[in-house]
């Protein structure tokens, strides 16, 4: 039997601030942070529903810190694609 994890509210709205960015998919996200895409749909919509409210709690300096490397890695990863697709491109034209 699986431990059942738990995420700080520090996390959860990383999450959901990195889900909304235009042109990236909640379920890209959530595979890149490591976990399941319904749960961040969950967590989208609490979100939504009570905007002040959603995820109160007091995070460990630790999961903040967890949040902000893995926002991080979301981003580059992104800039590693496209930068790949670029190449890839460019490598076609090329006689």
């Amino acid at each position: 039997m699986t431990k059942r994890r738990k995420f700080s509210p520090e996390f959860k709205r990383e999450a959901v601030l990195l889900a909304q960015q235009p042109g990236v998919s909640c379920r890209q996200i959530a595979l890149d942070i490591g976990i399941n895409p319904n749960l961040l749909s969950r967590w989208k919509r609490e979100a939504e529903q009570s905007k002040e409210t959603a995820f109160k709690g007091h995070g460990s300096p630790r999961d903040v810190e967890m949040a902000r490397l893995k926002r991080e890695l979301a981003k580059v990863k992104k800039e590693r694609d496209v930068l790949r697709e670029a190449a890839t491109f460019f490598a076609k034209e090329l006689p």
